[in-house]
């Protein structure tokens, strides 16, 4: 197959190049409306609880789907003065006419919640906003509110679409920063790899092919079903890094084919049937690591998988079509100019300093092979007090308008109103009966007891909101939490503060248990909290399914690609110690914030964002496995060509360490500059991933990998003789 790909695009370059052109040009417009098209990192369970809990107040309860949004006020000036009332009046008047905004409770009228800070400074009005059109709501209430602000006031919304809205802005823009900072660095990187500014910009050109296709690709996605908004920083680190990758990859085995004396068709024919079924077959890897997403019954990750997966395979064909028809064309004019090719760094030579360093490492495998291993072992550790759930504002830089909000209102004791719970209490056959109706106030007075809860909000509490002339609250109240059909009866607990992830099963115990103490069977819990740890548990439940799937399909490929049970073993158990350090690293600085100013992330979070850690899983261990065949494609070079173990590994090591270490440098510069976002999860994502690049092609690859096969000896490629048969034949030259 790979022979007559080789042939066909160095028979046809300018035909090649021109359908890619064409490609390009038609993805460009999709690519760049892609990001308007994703949802923020939030999913629904199918069957869940808290999904059953807001049809029935949709259905039973006859209640508009709302979002509680609070808008907060930070002033120099006292509420009482006159000049804030003048322009909080204005402000509130202009809110009330907004098409989407159901009920708005001022600060200024009768509610048991305190919407003031005790110096009248602060002030929050909540506001139940509809679901339907809540972005546009939320962009109207924040352009009143800028209109409406002096030197003196400044007023910022927040809530859950508030946080969403701004953490889709800033995806958006963390990913263009990341390109402008990665791109020009890449360059320098390339060009000390190769010498020759010709050589360097044909990874930056298939990286940027492979980034424009990928996320046009995901534009189109967005049309089958909602797609994560954080796959468009994985398309866009995947494809960059990769495509980049693949690119070095296949440029430097094209110059030590013209250094061999080929001709320029010959090269690049002879580059697509040998780097470019290595890049095959990387790339197949890295879509099996990917298809771990697949597995969880979430669109919404799912959706991260198929974009992943569509990513990868658009980064691979570009790699071997587009590129060797260029390579083609150019032939020893890849190597221009000539007076910036650098001996030391040409990676068309073999390397004696890879060599003597494998010497060095394979005169001690047990020291290398026990000293790696501990080290990332000890690095990992802290991955098993890992918790999960959705970190919301928490998410967000410190000087984001829905997180500012946040901590205003967490200041005035209001943080738990964004987190309320929903109870919602079966009577069954038996109905609403004094009986339960004594129960319902007994629960509610017990909730109300509990010195983290500041309020529970019910038709008892509108009761006694009456005697402050708050009778329509009474009547609003009692319609609301109570269902049409009597069947169901609802109280609403509102939290002192923001309900961290990893407390969320504790109120969910309680709750339930606290309403079974009270005398009611059936009992329904709901609200953000409740779906989010649905969520995470969903997520958490199918990581096995989703690892032991990739670990299985993994092993079948390497044990056909390299004829060995023993090497495909190896390899999953090296990457899996790779994926667990990363996870213990960011575990340390993202969740116990030991270091986490030096990367600008937030203490406060408690957690880490559960839709990480399969994310993670499944780029580190399809990238790792990217270096390992690399590696490895030679390893099996040399000893079919007679070489015993340790000959086979330094010859390996002679003529990939270079490209690895490389293309591992290109991958950091790729994934760090995430860390310089706004969002706390790009943040995890860039240093996670840059962090398992930087053990991988180092430790792992040029220090454990070369010491364990020294060890194994020629039980590397120990196969049964019936599998020997059975297996089909498959190569894999670099």
């Amino acid at each position: 197959m790979f022979v007559r790909l080789g042939r066909f695009v160095t028979r046809y370059p300018l035909q090649v190049i021109f359908v890619w052109l064409l490609v390009v040009l038609l993805a460009i417009p999709a690519a760049r409306m892609v990001p308007g098209r994703l949802a923020a990192n939030a999913s629904d369970v199918k069957n869940s609880e808290a999904q059953r809990v807001l049809q029935l107040l949709a259905e039973d309860f006859a209640l508009p789907s709302t979002d509680r949004t609070v808008l907060v006020s930070e002033s120099s000036l006292p509420e009482s003065d006159p000049r804030f009332r003048e322009i909080y009046n204005q402000l509130i008047a202009s809110i009330e006419g907004l098409e989407g905004v159901v009920r708005l409770h001022r600060y200024d009228a009768p509610s048991p919640l305190q919407q003031q800070s005790p110096d009248g400074k602060i002030t929050a009005t909540l506001l139940d906003t509809r679901l339907e059109n809540g972005e546009a709501v939320i962009k109207a209430l924040r352009r009143a509110a800028r209109a409406a602000q002096t030197p003196e006031i400044r007023f910022y919304v927040t809530g859950a679409t508030a946080v969403t809205k701004d953490f889709l802005h800033l995806l958006e823009a963390d990913v263009k920063r990341s390109e402008l900072m990665a791109l020009p660095l890449t360059g320098l990187v390339l060009l000390l790899a190769f010498g020759a500014l010709v050589a360097t910009g044909l990874p930056l050109m298939v990286g940027v092919v492979a980034i424009t296709t990928g996320l046009a690709g995901l534009f189109f996605l967005t049309y089958l079903g909602e797609v994560s908004s954080f796959a468009l920083s994985v398309i866009t680190m995947l494809s960059l890094g990769a495509g980049i990758d693949y690119a070095l990859l296949m440029v430097n085995r094209f110059r030590e084919e013209l250094a061999s004396g080929r001709s320029a068709r010959t090269a690049a024919a002879i580059t697509t049937q040998t780097a470019g079924r290595t890049v095959a077959s990387s790339g197949l890897v890295v879509a099996i690591a990917m298809g771990a997403m697949l597995v969880p019954d979430l669109t919404f990750i799912r959706s991260m998988g198929v974009g992943g997966v569509m990513s990868i395979t658009l980064t691979v064909l570009a790699s071997i079509t587009l590129l060797p028809a260029i390579l083609s064309l150019l032939g020893e004019r890849v190597n221009s100019p000539r007076r910036l090719a650098f001996k030391p760094t040409s990676s068309a030579q073999v390397s004696p300093f890879w060599g003597r360093w494998a010497q060095g490492v394979m005169l001690r495998p047990w020291m290398w092979a026990f000293g790696v291993a501990g080290l990332l072992l000890a690095l990992a550790w802290p991955a098993t007090q890992m918790k999960l759930g959705y970190t919301g504002a928490f998410g967000l830089g410190p000087n984001v308008e829905s997180r500012k909000g946040l901590e205003l209102i967490r200041q005035m004791g209001l943080g738990g109103t964004l987190d309320a719970f929903e109870i919602l209490l079966d009577l069954g056959e038996e109905g609403f009966t004094p009986e339960n109706r004594a129960r319902w106030r007994d629960l509610e007075q017990r909730l109300s007891a509990w010195p983290e809860v500041r309020l529970v909000v019910s038709p008892f509490l509108a009761g006694r909101l009456s005697s402050q002339g708050g009778f329509a609250e009474l009547v609003g109240l009692s319609t609301q939490y109570v269902s049409q059909n009597r069947r169901y009866l609802r109280l609403t607990v509102i939290p002192r503060d923001a309900v961290h992830a990893p407390s969320i099963p504790e109120w969910y115990a309680r709750l339930k248990q606290e309403a079974k103490n009270a005398g009611f069977r059936q009992v329904l819990l709901g609200g953000a909290p409740v779906g989010s740890m649905e969520f995470t548990q969903a997520l958490v439940g199918a990581m096995p399914a989703a690892i032991g799937t990739v670990f299985v399909a993994t092993f079948l490929l390497l044990a056909v690609a390299f004829r060995s049970l023993l090497i495909p073993l190896k390899s999953i158990l090296m990457n899996t110690l790779t994926v667990g350090a990363a996870y213990g690293l960011i575990t340390l600085i993202f969740q116990k914030g030991l270091g986490a100013g030096l990367v600008g992330a937030p203490t406060d979070v408690g957690g880490i964002d559960s839709s990480l850690p399969i994310l993670l899983f499944a780029v580190i261990f399809g990238l790792s496995m990217d270096y390992e065949i690399f590696l490895l494609s030679r390893v099996q070079e040399a000893h079919l060509a007679g070489l015993d173990t340790p000959q086979a590994v330094r010859y390996a090591l002679e003529r990939t360490a270079g490209v690895i270490t490389s293309a591992a440098l290109i991958m950091i510069i790729v994934f760090s500059a995430f860390v310089f976002g706004q969002v706390v999860a790009n943040k995890t994502i860039g240093l996670g991933l840059a962090v398992a690049v930087l053990l991988d092609a180092t430790l792992v690859r040029l220090v454990l990998v070369p010491s364990v096969l020294v060890l194994a000896g020629r039980w590397n490629w120990w196969l049964p003789e019936p599998l020997r048969r059975m297996m089909p034949k498959m190569s894999l030259e670099s």
